[in-house]
């Protein structure tokens, strides 16, 4: 299962990441493991906004360009809407 929700889920689960160890990186006095835990917390933070960028922009050109990419679009529709032919 870790596996998979590593895959599958990696940008969902550095969003995890980042608010979770938040406090433990730049809140706590510091502590030998802090710079390791604010590499990390940083590093997913900016992998969550990355993911969060692109898929926005993935989903704002598909959403806008689907019904002109004709047959194509078609195919990478799981659900084709009705009336939008």
């Amino acid at each position: 299962m870790v596996f998979s929700s590593g895959i599958s889920f990696s940008s969902f689960v550095w969003l995890i990441n980042f608010f979770w160890f938040y406090d433990s990186a730049f809140k706590q006095p510091p502590f030998d493991e802090q710079n390791t835990i604010r590499k990390y917390v940083i590093m997913s933070g900016i992998g969550t906004l990355f993911w969060i960028i692109a898929l926005t922009t993935w989903i704002i050109i598909f959403q806008t360009n689907r019904i002109a990419w004709g047959e194509f679009g078609d195919e990478l529709s799981f659900i084709i809407p009705l009336g939008s032919k």
